[in-house]
């Protein structure tokens, strides 16, 4: 019987292909909706042998369908921001710790242990709302930093820069994770010079302010925060792992995610490295509801585990996780 868990023991791309088919098999035997999917397009699932011929559920299906993998019940639903009378992706957890336990490590891989940082977390309009992944990926940094001083702002600009502040002074890690539009209020009203903190933004101007580069937000932060880099977290309400950039501009994923970038005008095809296209993501962190997902996104993949993102396709939804668009 396979165990879950097995997709964060992954250490080479062998490894990577065996267990992304056994998840493969499994959830096309055992999701209702990409079952049908896959009849729909006449594909015997049996008969795959590599991802890079794996189907990928366009990630509008989120939107109208339950996409469940076994018969686990459902302990949590995270929900996508959107604006009033617009349809919202629903993600239905059904295993929680196995979401938390890759999250972590993820966590780990780019930055090592939880516990060596104090958590700032400036996140204004995922805490006005319910069912936020992101808030949930916090919560639980903010658990596991185990750290008194870790916590949420929400529009309480003093507290955060006098916390930031003396937390400098004891010389000990911390991370600011921020959505974009308000580390951008924040700078506009304190300027800061940040040597044991990192600033990492998630995107997210969502109509709050002019859409700029992600080059320009970070130029704007790396000035205000007096930092040489910007991070950036990749992640969306459909994806339980997390892809990080740490100030290039490019992400990584962790061992048990790939990028794949199809052709705009055929979602069967892929691309050569270095071109862009659209975003199909594989997730296995997904394991209980669907591990194969093309995204609205447009990037290019640098490597097996390195990928840029440069917005997103004309028609797709803006949504509160929108990354900056190319001018």
């Amino acid at each position: 019987m396979f165990d879950s868990k097995q997709i964060f023991s992954i250490q080479s791309e062998d490894d990577f292909q065996a267990i992304a088919l056994e998840v493969f098999r499994y959830q096309a035997q055992e999701n209702e909706v990409y079952k049908d999917f896959l009849h729909f397009l006449n594909v015997d699932y049996t008969k795959i042998q590599h991802t890079d011929n794996v189907p990928f559920l366009p990630i509008q299906f989120f939107k109208k369908h339950e996409l469940i993998s076994g018969n686990r019940p459902v302990e949590k639903t995270f929900t996508s921001s959107g604006t009033t009378g617009m349809t919202t992706s629903k993600h239905f957890v059904t295993d929680l710790a196995l979401y938390h336990y890759s999250l972590e490590k993820c966590f780990e891989q780019f930055y090592g242990p939880l516990s060596d940082y104090t958590i700032f977390a400036l996140l204004p309009s995922y805490l006005e709302r319910n069912g936020s992944s992101l808030i949930d990926m916090v919560e639980y940094w903010i658990e596991k930093s185990c750290r008194t001083q870790s916590g949420f702002y929400l529009y309480n600009h003093d507290d955060l820069y006098e916390n930031l502040l003396a937390h400098e002074k004891t010389g000990k890690k911390a991370i600011l994770i921020g959505v974009s539009f308000a580390l951008l209020d924040f700078v506009e009203n304190y300027k800061m010079n940040l040597q044991h903190t990192i600033v990492m933004e998630t995107g997210g101007m969502k109509g709050r302010k002019k859409e700029i580069t992600r080059e320009e937000l970070h130029t704007i932060l790396k000035n205000g925060f007096g930092t040489n880099e910007i991070h950036s977290e990749y992640g969306m309400t459909e994806l339980l792992s997390q892809g990080y950039s740490r100030g290039d501009l490019t992400f990584k994923s962790p061992n048990w995610m790939r990028i794949l970038i199809r052709e705009t005008e055929d979602p069967f095809r892929y691309v050569e490295e270095g071109k862009t296209g659209g975003v199909n993501v594989i997730d296995l962190a997904n394991y209980n509801s669907i591990s194969f997902i093309a995204t609205d996104d447009l990037g290019k993949k640098i490597s097996a585990n390195q990928f840029e993102i440069l917005g997103r396709f004309d028609n797709s939804d803006v949504r509160g996780c929108n990354l900056m668009l190319v001018e």
